[in-house]
Order: C-alpha cells, then structure tokens, then sequence
C-alpha cells in the first residue's frame, strides 16, 4: 500500500461520484486548465476503455441541445458507461493502429473531422523500459498522424518509418488528418530522452504544446501528456 495514498483518494472519489476509472480526475484537471473540450464540439477518444474520458468528454459538451459528440475507440469492445454520458456519445471496436484515416473520419459529424482528439493509449507494459517507451512513442506518433497527417512526421531529426505513409501519398487526402483547424489533441506517453521529439514536431503547427503529469497520476508512473492547442 505504500505510495498509494493519492492513488486511494482519487480511486474512492471516481467511486463517489460515478466515474468507472479513476483516471477521469486526469482529463478533468486538463479540461480545468486548458479549456480542451468547448460546448458542442466532436471528441474522439483514442483508446477509451474502461470510458472515464467518454464521460468526462460528454459533460464537457454542456446540455444536449448544445450538440456534439463523443466518439471512443478501443481494441476491447467498451460499453457506453450509463452514468456522465447520453445519447451523444458511442464508442467503436478497432486498432487504432490499423485504422484507415478516412474511415476514422467518417466517425466524425458529416465527416468533416474532430475538434479534440484524445489519446489515451498505452502498450502492455512489460516492466523493460527502453522496449515500453519505444512502444508508447509508435502509439503516440499514429495519434499524431490520425490528427494533423503523414506530413508532419518528416522531421530532420525523426527516425520513425515512413513507409506506411508514402504508401497512401497518391491520395488526394494523403497528408491530411481529421483534427479540424483550431483543433486541440492530447497524446499519453511514457517518459524516455524520445518524447521530447514529440513537442518539436508539434510546435510548429500548433499554436501551443505543454507537457503536463496530472495530479491524479500514480507515483510509480512514468506516464506524462502532451496538450496541443489550436491546430494552425
């Protein structure tokens, strides 16, 4: 139990107030500084199991007639959780890293691409941290193609591969992803020397980019977020 005391209290208030994950109390504090998730606007939410982030998102939307939308995507099938969420909300079982871009913009409010994108996703974590670290980069560099396009990964200093990319270079869509302009996108990662590329790469087509470890994070975790703001 030692070290577990915050990780006690956030466990016993996602309980009290009907979150099924503790990890809600990690994007309500970003919502909280950030102002990610505005009034009506289409959230897709990038490995959503168990659903906190599905029902932090839907009362970010404010009341129905303000529409919106919350889309979650997870390789397990998810369950739209009955309390914090309604009718807006669905979620999809894919992989995430497997998903053509289009057909996740079709998931989007007549196809024309997110407001917010959240990922949340994180590798089986086999305790070996160099292999976790490079694992977490892959997700988040596919959660960073989904948002802004292939076009951005050609950095100088980059050594991701290419080869997916290039393939889908004939498309009259290729290098354009499905975050909306003024967009925001958050992207979970494991801390390594690797990570820092994140926000070089994020800078100049964002009008800002944070790193940010949330309050409701584990002592032991090494997880850290990168908040992109307002997509250029």
């Amino acid at each position: 139990m030692s070290g577990l005391g915050t990780a006690d209290f956030f466990y016993r208030e996602a309980q009290r107030l009907g979150y099924v994950a503790r990890s809600a109390f990690k994007l309500l504090q970003m919502q909280k500084q950030y102002k990610l998730i505005k009034p009506g606007a289409s959230v897709l939410d990038l490995g959503c199991a168990p659903g906190a982030w599905l029902q932090v998102a839907c009362q970010s939307l404010g009341p129905m007639k303000n529409g919106g939308m919350v889309v979650g995507v997870d390789l397990k099938k998810v369950k739209v959780p009955s309390l914090h969420c309604d009718t807006r909300v669905r979620t999809v079982c894919a992989d995430v890293m497997n998903l053509p871009k289009e057909q996740a913009r079709l998931l989007s409010p007549k196809g024309k691409g997110f407001s917010v994108i959240l990922s949340d996703m994180c590798p089986l974590v086999s305790g070996i941290t160099t292999k976790d670290a490079a694992l977490s980069v892959e997700l988040g560099m596919r959660a960073l193609d989904l948002a802004v396009g292939g076009t951005v990964l050609s950095h100088p200093d980059s050594d991701i591969d290419q080869e997916e990319l290039s393939d889908s270079s004939t498309s009259k869509s290729a290098g354009n992803g499905i975050l909306q302009p003024g967009g925001n996108l958050v992207i979970k990662l494991l801390e390594s020397e690797d990570v820092q590329e994140f926000s070089q790469i994020c800078k100049p087509r964002f009008r800002k980019a944070s790193w940010l470890r949330p309050k409701a994070t584990r002592s032991s975790s090494r997880e850290i977020y990168l908040i992109c703001q307002d997509l250029w």
